[in-house]
């Protein structure tokens, strides 16, 4: 873990002008904001279970309702942290229903990610310019590259090999062939976990920093974020990626880097859907 230690440690004052660190100080004090943050996580939480639990069209008819009930809740709130985090949240309910109700094109999944995530670079490019971040804020640096590629690729490896331990043998190629290695790399490396990144940690945690501040931040996205993969219908497989959410959220706060964790969840599902099952 020596490569850690190179991973862009710069000042606290530094950190603090091109973070979301500068908001949070000027933040108002928003009253009842467990209140607020607590129902769209709990119904959220709620419909992926019932994913978890094989009901998928109670899943589908949940997550509207979600969708819903936070667009509406926009138009009469009138905290407007409260209104940007609500937006950060409807891309959840979004990303499952495009998720769930995508037709599928291809007989091979893979390339049906092609058309739900194509899709939902829409709503995360519109939600991120409505919050109000800067670049950097939203982790759209290329600086020290060269050196997390690598770093990427060797935890990407180690995360993707207990992935593939906890959930089994889940390959979405039928072979290692270039063409197949090379089409799953480039779909999910620049285009699956670019957007996942910006949705949970560019948008849904930056502005939960700035309601709850940093560790909550941390925390209540990384559940979502294991939540979301209740699909597999594994508990262990939810609890691990909760905990893989915790380790790629605390990378993206002390590097405020959007490749560098886009890189480590693109190398962990090439690994996992590819690579270990196939070799």
């Amino acid at each position: 873990m020596g490569t850690l230690g190179s991973l862009n440690m710069e000042t606290s004052e530094a950190i603090k002008m091109k973070t979301s660190e500068y908001l949070i100080e000027r933040a108002p004090e928003i009253k009842n904001k467990w209140v607020y943050l607590t129902i769209p996580f709990a119904a959220i939480a709620f419909a992926e279970l019932l994913i978890y639990s094989g009901r998928e069209l109670e899943a589908i008819i949940m997550h509207a309702l979600i969708l819903l009930g936070l667009s509406f809740s926009t138009m009469f709130i009138r905290n407007e942290e409260i209104q940007k985090t609500y937006q950060a949240f409807i891309l959840l309910p979004i990303l499952r229903l495009v998720d769930l109700s995508m037709p599928l094109f291809y007989e091979e999944k893979l390339y049906n990610l092609i058309f739900i995530y194509g899709l939902m670079t829409i709503p995360v490019i519109i939600a991120a310019t409505n919050q109000g971040f800067t670049g950097s804020q939203l982790g759209i640096t290329f600086k020290k590259i060269g050196i997390y590629i690598p770093f990427s690729i060797v935890l990407g490896l180690l995360l993707g090999t207990v992935e593939y331990l906890i959930v089994g043998k889940n390959p979405l190629i039928n072979d290692l062939s270039i063409l197949n290695l090379l089409g799953l790399t480039m779909i999910m490396i620049f285009l699956v976990s670019p957007v996942e990144e910006m949705i949970f940690r560019s948008i849904l945690q930056n502005r939960l920093e700035i309601v709850l501040g940093s560790w909550k931040a941390l925390i209540i996205t990384s559940i979502l974020f294991g939540l979301m993969h209740s699909g597999y219908g594994n508990i262990i497989e939810i609890l691990y990626i909760s905990l893989v959410g915790i380790l790629l959220g605390f990378l993206f706060y002390r590097t405020r880097s959007l490749p560098l964790v886009a890189l480590i969840h693109g190398f962990i599902n090439v690994f996992f859907f590819g690579i270990i099952p196939l070799l």
